[in-house]
């Protein structure tokens, strides 16, 4: 597999739901950009060939991660790590505060010597409540807050594409091209979400953990194996599930909005001695057409 990256600069808050509309997240997952790309696959006529693409594995997605300015960040690995400094309450806080770090930094944080005085993700942007309006026929006008993070002057998200073949490739970027008019995320009727992206250089750490295969394999995307694959995946891991559930954004799919089938995946940052694939689940539940949920799998070796 070839690997490229691209830098999603934001040019409007975002809305990233956590299941409150006031809050929200900074970040979003694998399966969320699949389903954002299909949808823009199918305006363009594409959604067969997006599909057998990913089902077959040649084209992956990884969650959409932090970068500020030349620094890729990456989901903490969850690893047990004994610090040199094991006995100060401020260290061991800061470790099981931590989130994302520098993909540099994973050779200092698993052996405990990172340097945490500094939080990485220091001046990442800013989370604020917005107020909106919600107009209702020959009603009172309701106010509303929605939770919008705004990223900070050369802070923003990266997605990891890999991909097998130029066409392929060129498929993701026509798709991501549409998705950036479009905005991804919540709130998208009221401008939030849209960006620019442009492919971003990786750095040598990056791209050499991505093609090396190690005895400690991160997630960096949602991921779930196949009934086939789980039992060797689950060798000495130590991971986090998380559940992943939503309205079906299709007006074909039932007269009424109804919800997904719930679907408990791996987090990013889970960590695994085995790789495993992954697949796409259809995650439908009575309606008109499958819906698909996006669970496969994209590793960085350590």
């Amino acid at each position: 597999m070839e690997y490229t990256i691209y830098k999603l600069e934001f040019q409007t808050g975002v809305h990233f739901g956590t299941g409150a509309l006031d809050d929200g997240a900074y970040i979003f997952h694998a399966d969320q950009l699949f389903s954002a790309m299909y949808i823009e696959a199918l305006k363009l006529g594409k959604a067969q060939n997006f599909y057998e693409a990913v089902k077959a594995g040649n084209l992956l997605l990884s969650d959409a991660l932090p970068y500020i300015d030349k620094q890729y960040l990456i989901p903490k690995p969850m690893i047990y790590v004994q610090t040199d400094r094991q006995g100060e309450s401020k260290q061991k806080k800061a470790y099981k505060k931590l989130k994302y770090l520098p993909v540099e930094k994973i050779d200092e944080f698993l052996t405990g010597n990172m340097n945490l005085e500094s939080d990485p993700m220091r001046g990442f942007g800013q989370m604020q409540q917005q107020t909106m309006a919600h107009v209702r026929k020959d009603e009172d006008t309701l106010p509303y807050r929605v939770g919008t993070f705004y990223y900070a002057p050369g802070c923003g998200l990266y997605v990891i594409i890999a991909y097998q073949s130029d066409e392929e490739l060129y498929l993701a970027e026509e798709l991501l091209e549409s998705l950036s008019y479009t905005g991804i995320g919540g709130k998208k009727n009221s401008g939030m979400g849209k960006f620019q992206f442009r492919k971003g250089k990786p750095s040598p750490e990056l791209e050499k953990r991505l093609c090396e295969k190690s005895s400690k394999n991160i997630l960096i995307s949602t991921a779930l194996p196949m009934e086939s694959e789980l039992e060797i995946a689950l060798e000495g891991a130590s991971y986090l599930l998380e559940k992943r559930s939503g309205f079906v954004a299709s007006v074909d799919y039932a007269p009424e909005w109804r919800k997904k089938k719930d679907l408990y995946v791996f987090a990013p940052g889970s960590c695994f001695v085995n790789r495993f694939s992954g697949d796409i689940y259809d995650v439908s539940d009575g309606g008109n057409h499958a819906v698909y949920r996006y669970a496969k799998a994209l590793f960085l070796g350590v």
